[in-house]
């Protein structure tokens, strides 16, 4: 027979910034209030919105989400998504578990019970991460896609090149959070990258459910957003070009550096190694060396060792 876990070994603090999120928040809230996993408190913060998005998260904490709902205040003012997100890490108590709510998304109803029941089987001391694939929807929630399963195990040198953790979906327990604690993202790289990147660096698991556990709205106004194709991703990194793709990916390796209490041996190696290859020489040794230096796709992997091995 299996024991049950103790209800004070299955809380969860759910994490949620909001910024001119009126339209689609009330049903996300919903969603929450609706998860088959009840022992949970949301904690929020409105990043200086310029609607009525905290006067309807205040009404939800007064009304269905009374006793459960915590607003954070102590820092006023726009800080962006990441930096709202670390704020919220920082400010929270300790829990056995966290997750990231977006304000624009609906969850299926087991999302917090699959989440927890995949995360509790790994040890507690060990840093692990939950992520998910979602239902891709237009604004009006109609499906027109499965976000894409994994092709490739995740794991550190794969999360340097690229997230998959998609934001919504995520579930930490407390041994991320403690390492997310104090510790904000680089510039230009939200909090679930963030969180995935110190998961793996750490040597802890990465769970990815092949599950759609979410309702992914895209719209005009999604901060990131994804899309099914696969030629407008390529197209739209093509636009970007390999400078913005590689001040990235050298700065999350700057960052991780500065926190070597926190990383793995090999870890710790493969980041000591890309910071010393200056050459290309060194470069194409170190992607010899380092073959899961890799994205999901091969054409995805092609394009990024060629930047890595060309850019300045």
């Amino acid at each position: 027979m299996t024991q049950k876990r103790p209800e004070s070994a299955c809380q969860v603090v759910i994490l949620l910034s909001l910024y001119n999120g009126e339209t689609y928040l009330d049903a996300q809230l919903a969603s929450i209030l609706a998860q088959t996993h009840q022992n949970w408190t949301l904690y929020w913060r409105d990043d200086a919105s310029g609607d009525s998005s905290r006067e309807r998260m205040r009404a939800f904490a007064e009304g269905p989400g009374q006793g459960r709902c915590v607003e954070i205040t102590d820092r006023d003012g726009r800080l962006g998504v990441a930096g709202s997100y670390a704020h919220l890490l920082d400010a929270v108590p300790d829990t056995p578990y966290v997750a990231f709510a977006d304000q624009d998304d609906i969850w299926e109803p087991r999302k917090l019970a699959w989440a927890i029941d995949a995360v509790a089987r790994r040890p507690a001391h060990k840093p692990t991460l939950y992520c998910a694939r979602q239902y891709l929807t237009n604004a009006d929630l109609v499906i027109f896609q499965e976000s894409t399963p994994l092709r490739r195990k995740p794991d550190f040198p794969a999360a340097l090149t690229q997230n998959i953790a998609t934001g919504h979906t995520v579930l930490l327990n407390a041994a991320t959070h403690r390492l997310l604690r104090n510790n904000p993202p680089p510039p230009s790289v939200l909090h679930d990258w963030w969180a995935y990147l110190l998961t793996t660096a750490a040597g802890g698991d990465v769970i990815f459910d092949n599950r759609c556990v979410s309702y992914y709205r895209q719209h005009a106004h999604n901060t990131v957003g994804a899309t099914g194709s696969f030629i407008r991703r390529a197209w739209a990194a093509c636009r970007r070009g390999p400078h913005v793709f590689m001040t990235i990916f050298r700065s999350n390796v700057t960052y991780l550096l500065n926190h070597p209490e926190n990383l793995s041996a090999p870890a710790l190696r493969l980041l000591q190694t890309i910071t010393a290859a200056r050459t290309f020489p060194a470069r194409l040794r170190t992607l010899v060396r380092y073959p899961a230096l890799r994205r999901q796709r091969f054409s995805e992997t092609t394009v990024f060792r060629i930047w890595f091995l060309f850019s300045r």
